[in-house]
């Protein structure tokens, strides 16, 4: 215990730095999963990027996304439909996977509904048009954006006010997000959900299913500094084993 702590506090100005490049990167997915501390409920959040990987440990409101992102950042944020990561400013893309797995469970609740499917194969030919689609002129993507965005409202109309209809609260919900359903279509950078931000807690989430989380407040922020930096290395591509070496030996470089 005492070598996991010690290792984590020679690697704070190493994770500082991580955190300081997420903040500069024009792409940032996030996500969140539970992790209880000393038996009480908390949450693990993340912000990754290709090569990098931050973690800490707070609640579940959106001041998280504020201290982390900071006023340095301007990329794109991708997250799922979460309220703490609503009030960001710039430009946000909203998980598809999450979108269209909410659909998939309302189709197993009304699987006889000949409107639902209908719709549901509208709005996934849509979807699925918008992500094959590629072009390497700026103008014509943002055009397409602005397509895609104008036909998935023309499939949810007529049902967003429909008592009757089930898929209203999801129309309801796509009419709210909408400028933030197609932004990957105008960036080529931006991915289309935030599958990455979700591989990159799995290692966590398995860590708490067999541990039940951490003793106290010292062993979380040890097992939050250590996640983003082995996180990192691998995602770099780095060998671990040196990289940790290295940092033990020189540990302001």
């Amino acid at each position: 215990v005492a070598v996991v702590h010690r290792t984590a506090a020679r690697a704070r100005q190493a994770v500082e730095q991580i955190r300081d490049q997420v903040r500069a990167s024009p792409v940032v997915p996030a996500d969140e999963t539970g992790w209880r501390e000393n038996g009480k409920n908390g949450y693990v959040w993340t912000f990754s990027t290709a090569t990098e990987r931050f973690f800490l440990r707070r609640g579940r409101n959106k001041e998280v996304v504020d201290e982390v992102l900071d006023d340095s950042f301007s990329g794109v944020l991708v997250s799922d439909f979460y309220a703490a990561y609503h009030h960001y400013p710039g430009e946000h893309q909203r998980c598809w996977t999450h979108l269209l797995g909410d659909i998939h469970a309302l189709k197993e609740v009304y699987p006889n509904d000949a409107g639902l499917k209908a719709w549901d194969e509208a709005v996934y030919s849509i979807y699925t048009e918008a992500k094959d689609f590629a072009s390497p002129d700026e103008k014509v993507r943002q055009c397409k954006r602005q397509e895609m965005e104008g036909r998935l409202l023309e499939v949810c109309r007529p049902f967003v006010e429909d008592p009757l209809a089930v898929q209203a609260k999801l129309c309801r919900r796509i009419y709210r997000f909408i400028k933030e359903l197609f932004v990957f279509v105008e960036y080529l950078d931006v991915p289309p959900d935030n599958n990455a931000a979700e591989r990159s807690l799995r290692h966590l989430v398995t860590s708490r299913k067999i541990s039940g989380g951490t003793r106290g407040y010292k062993g979380t922020e040890s097992k939050m500094t250590l996640s983003s930096l082995f996180g990192t290395w691998r995602a770099a591509g780095l060998n671990p084993f040196h990289q940790c070496r290295q940092l033990l030996s020189h540990p302001g470089k």
